[in-house]
């Protein structure tokens, strides 16, 4: 015979338990960061200018596990980051983007990619990292895999507003350092652009042959016309 209200008292003495467990059990003792005071001189002023703490983020290329906060990047491929950005300015993130934290402004004219086909990019592309809520649709969403979640977690700021404000160029990391951070993940990414651009590049081939056998096709049968036109004359 259930009682009523059971199941909240049951609820209530696992937490009871953990609770005093923590204070005996070393698996269960979490502490948070204590981060030692710093005059206001020392304080970061932009994203990436937080003072690394040991066995914190060491470096740039840390992974972070699955509970930490981390933000969107933009990808570009090798040679000068807007040469070969891989973002078209298609603005899919920004309307997908559930806390409405992306901020795109297509440019007016194209330049050539990687590929050397001319493309649109963006002029402008802001993400507000203190409305960013790390849900990765946008990295889902991107039909070109220009836009991926970085490692770098701690991006403590005085300045609540501007700071926190990631612009284009801070946003911009090369294709390698993605591999550094997510070697797995970049690898399996890549692999499947190489394989999409394979199948495209069949695709096109194949429909150039058919167009071409249906041109030779249709030549010879205006040919075969015209003699036939001939011989009866």
């Amino acid at each position: 015979m259930s009682i009523l209200g059971g199941g909240i008292f049951k609820g209530m003495a696992v937490t009871l338990r953990n609770f005093v467990g923590s204070y005996f059990s070393k698996e269960r003792f979490i502490t948070t960061n204590e981060y030692s005071w710093r005059p206001e001189s020392e304080l970061p002023q932009s994203i990436g200018d937080y003072p690394k703490e040991e066995g914190e983020q060491l470096s740039d290329t840390t992974t972070v596990n699955h509970y930490s906060r981390n933000f969107p990047m933009l990808l570009h491929d090798t040679g000068e980051p807007m040469d070969t950005i891989r973002c078209v300015a298609c603005q899919i993130c920004e309307r997908e983007c559930p806390p409405q934290c992306i901020y795109i402004e297509k440019s007016t004219e194209k330049k050539e990619n990687a590929d050397g086909k001319p493309q649109f990019y963006p002029a402008k592309f802001d993400i507000d990292v203190s409305v960013c809520m790390s849900c990765q649709i946008c990295v889902e969403v991107c039909p070109f895999d220009a836009i991926v979640m970085n490692s770098q977690f701690e991006l403590s700021t005085p300045d609540r507003f501007g700071g926190l404000l990631v612009r284009r160029d801070d946003l911009l990391k090369s294709n390698d350092y993605y591999h550094k951070i997510h070697p797995q993940e970049a690898a399996t990414r890549d692999e499947r652009m190489a394989a999409d651009k394979a199948a495209k590049e069949a695709k096109k081939k194949a429909a150039a042959e058919k167009a071409k056998a249906a041109a030779e096709a249709k030549a010879a049968a205006a040919e075969a016309a015209n003699e036939s036109k001939e011989d009866t004359e």
